[in-house]
């Protein structure tokens, strides 16, 4: 009986591990907007709402223009785990519901950080996601993705 607890615990410790190694692996993002852009910091569901469609407006009313990483980036679906929810399944459908319905289309995609990076450094409505690494001078983070 000692042997099996001893067995569980192991394999509790042993699970926990790996998650806590697969949370260092995964990238720090940030949600990056150009440098003339006056927005300071964003909530996670104005982000989560700006990048669904359901809103088009930064709080300060002016445009929001979201981008996105090519679909099946590894980085964009932690971005949609993280800050919407949403698995690479449920986006689909509910990118598929908003065209049908004549609410929406998905954001544009680009096809790596650096794109994303100098797209939102041109235009101050623009929005995007990248590595934390990726960040220079002509963007700032108004999220951490945590």
């Amino acid at each position: 009986m000692a042997a099996h607890k001893y067995s569980r615990f192991l394999g509790s410790a042993l699970l926990l591990a790996c998650l806590a190694d697969a949370r260092a692996g995964a990238a720090d993002l940030v949600v990056i907007v150009s440098a003339r852009n006056p927005v300071a910091t964003l909530r996670a569901d104005q982000v989560a709402a700006i990048f669904l469609g359901q809103s088009v407006r930064f709080p300060d009313g002016a445009e929001a223009v979201p981008y996105d990483l090519r679909l099946g980036a590894p980085i964009r679906d932690e971005f949609y785990a993280r800050v919407t929810s949403k698995t690479p399944a449920l986006l689909k459908a509910h990118w598929s519901k908003m065209v049908f319905t004549g609410r929406g289309q998905p954001p544009a995609e680009l096809p790596d950080s650096a794109a994303v990076r100098r797209k939102v450094a041109d235009d101050p409505g623009a929005i995007g996601y990248i590595e934390r690494g990726a960040l220079d001078g002509s963007v700032h983070a108004v999220l951490v993705v945590q």
